[in-house]
């Protein structure tokens, strides 16, 4: 298959993402090598259909018409590519966590998140900052996602400051499954968090 095959490939996968969405090369490993892949998004580049974030990373812009412009990069979406591109879990850290689950309105100084990456690492963009914390394998892989989600959120709050408000709402996204996962997954917790994790899945009620 030619070069030119390759690009509309990767091209017509770009254009049927959702406006916003971020890529790394490996997202299209199954359609080409990677020189043929980074030959293609540079070229789209270019061309204007994507942008460059950070190195390796790119986005196919959302315009705002109310602006009459592209609007930011989502940071949380960059962190989701970083994450693809080291093969990292990662799960949302403090105001992050708060801001991403609806307890907290502030956009967040620094996007956070816990990683089982080898290291700490930190990436800024137009601005904003995005911090890797490693920690511990099992504080992350231990839980599904939403439910690893809420303890850092949990953690974000601080131990006996959770209002009946913060308990209906995180109650609110889990479904009946996913808070049995959540307390079965109560032997890796600290006491205090799962007394909490307790309360969400019992919504507020005495156990």
């Amino acid at each position: 298959m030619d070069t030119n095959n390759y690009l509309e490939q990767i091209r017509n996968r770009i254009l049927s993402s959702e406006a916003g969405a971020v890529f790394v090369l490996s997202d299209f490993a199954d359609l080409a090598d990677n020189s043929s892949i980074r030959k293609s998004v540079s070229r789209l580049e270019k061309a204007g259909t994507i942008r460059r974030v950070l190195r390796g990373i790119y986005e196919y812009p959302e315009y705002s018409d109310f602006l009459k412009e592209n609007v930011a990069p989502s940071p949380h979406k960059v962190a989701q590519a970083l994450a693809r591109n080291y093969s990292w879990s990662i799960v949302p850290h403090g105001d992050t966590a708060l801001n991403l689950i609806g307890l907290s309105t502030q956009v967040p100084a620094e996007w956070t998140y816990v990683s089982d990456g080898a290291k700490s690492k930190e990436y800024t963009f137009d601005n904003t900052v995005i911090r890797f914390k490693c920690t511990a394998n099992r504080d992350i892989s231990k839980l599904p996602y939403k439910s690893a989600l809420l303890v850092q959120a949990i953690k974000a709050i601080g131990k006996g400051n959770l209002e009946n408000n913060d308990i209906q709402k995180m109650s609110r996204l889990l479904s009946p499954e996913e808070k049995t996962d959540l307390l079965s997954g109560g032997k890796y917790m600290t006491s205090w968090i799962y007394d909490a994790v307790k309360l969400i899945c019992n919504e507020g009620a005495v156990i």
